[in-house]
């Protein structure tokens, strides 16, 4: 237990992707653990935990934003002191105290278990020993006894940690370290937990998904854990996400064709389809294998939606490559797609490369590639009119009385569309069958039918 008569309550600012996340509801576990009280809002805290995001230049500087901001606060003295953790801090290291000098202590991605030892320095302003910083760990970090930010219903879990890729754009191995993989066992042990929590949703992620287990058994597993995780009771739907095209085994897709629970939804970032683009990018796959994996999953997965990442304006891609990217786009015919404009990161190979190019072009490849999708999702969206599907209860729609926000197998929480719902007496967490009648744009309306579960 804590302690300090001084602090009793903290707040927390959580940044950036699902694996930031689930580092960041370990972190509230353990400041629970010690004693703190968890409050809503920053203002009247006596700490404040701010776990950024280091990943690309918009995303450190929401972080430093969001630093700077309550420092501002501390200032005035409206909260009691500052901790930062996370990407940025492993990215900056000792920097970021010069970049925003009020921070009163730091823990970096493999720290986040001292947390409470960082709240504690900033209390006791021990401003000669403001940084906690741990190599990255041999075998990977439990995540159990996690204080979750999500709704009760659905979860992320984390089965890897670290990337063993080389993609030259990428700054995250040096961030979050080499590939280390949970045991099977661990992972099983920790959705036990996340289900008897509630949970009927669980969001696979990593780094590097379908990596799993080279590590630890000599060979990936993600088939052999999948099996394993839909075992365990309150379980109802298992999302893929972050599955690299290499490694994804007819073995893997068998698994998830034929397992109940694995929803028909995957989440494959492929950043770009020139064999030379992907080449200069490290990416160690080609077109033709890409090709061939879309083709299997497909006509395995019948009710499949795909979402997936594209990078545009990386340095080099000629107008014909761009274009060849486009009429890619325009024949699959993904669900869901996310494009970005190169970003160049500090310490990366990329930044070494010839051909880069000026924002404004970067951001008008980006910005066609999204009407080229969003006629794409659109007419997705249309298509679904008169079906009936299956949806997770979210909550109360806030904008339609009498109607609940959801989602299908197609829809990840926060970055995909939802579905509003007509019906009566459901609940968050339901999954019920609903009637489509409408498409509003991207997302859908419908109406619940029969019972749900």
């Amino acid at each position: 237990m804590n302690d300090s008569k001084e602090i009793r309550t903290f707040a927390f600012v959580s940044l950036g992707c699902p694996k930031n996340l689930v580092d960041s509801e370990r972190m509230l576990g353990k400041l629970a653990q010690e004693g703190y009280a968890l409050v809503p809002d920053a203002a009247g805290a006596d700490v404040v935990v701010v776990n950024t995001c280091g990943f690309i230049e918009p995303a450190r500087q929401e972080s430093l934003s969001v630093i700077r901001e309550m420092i501002a606060l501390k200032d005035k003295g409206e909260i009691g002191s500052v901790v930062v953790a996370g990407c940025l801090v492993e990215r900056k290291k000792d920097e970021l105290l010069t970049e925003a000098p009020g921070i009163d202590a730091m823990v970096n991605v493999f720290g986040r278990e001292d947390i409470a030892e960082a709240v504690r320095r900033a209390v006791n302003q021990q401003a000669d020993q403001k940084s906690i910083f741990r190599p990255a760990p041999v075998r990977s970090l439990e995540d159990t006894a996690r204080l979750r930010i999500t709704p009760r219903h659905y979860a992320y879990l984390k089965i890897s940690e670290g990337c063993d890729r080389t993609c030259t754009f990428c700054a995250i191995p040096g961030m979050r370290g080499k590939h280390v993989s949970k045991p099977i066992e661990e992972v099983v042990r920790e959705a036990k937990e996340l289900a008897a929590d509630g949970v009927r949703e669980l969001i696979v992620v990593a780094q590097d998904t379908t990596y799993y287990g080279l590590d630890l058994y000599g060979k990936t597993r993600l088939d052999e854990l999948l099996r394993e995780v839909a075992k365990v009771d309150g379980i109802e739907w298992i999302r893929l996400q972050y599955l690299y095209p290499i490694f994804f085994s007819d073995e893997l897709i068998a698994t998830i064709a034929e397992t109940k629970k694995i929803i028909p939804y995957l989440d494959m970032p492929l950043q770009h389809i020139s064999d030379r683009v992907l080449k200069r990018m490290q990416r160690k796959v080609r077109r033709k294998e890409i090709d061939e994996l879309l083709g299997k999953l497909r006509s395995s997965l019948p009710s499949l939606a795909m979402r997936t990442t594209f990078l545009v304006g990386f340095p080099g891609e000629t107008e014909a490559e761009f274009e060849e990217l486009d009429a890619f786009v325009r024949e699959q015919k993904f669900e869901r797609v996310g494009v970005f404009p190169y970003s160049l990161e500090p310490g990366t190979p990329a930044v070494k490369l010839d051909g880069h190019m000026a924002e404004e072009l970067k951001q008008e490849r980006r910005d066609r590639i999204m009407e080229t999708q969003q006629a794409i999702a659109l007419g997705w969206s249309q298509a679904q009119v008169g079906r009936t599907m299956e949806a997770i209860v979210d909550g109360p729609d806030p904008e339609l009385p009498n109607h609940w926000q959801g989602r299908t197998h197609a829809d990840s929480p926060e970055i995909d569309c939802i579905v509003r719902i007509k019906g009566k007496g459901l609940r968050p967490g339901d999954i019920a069958n609903v009637k489509i009648v409408g498409a509003d744009d991207y997302d859908l309306m419908g109406r619940a039918i029969g019972t749900v579960r």
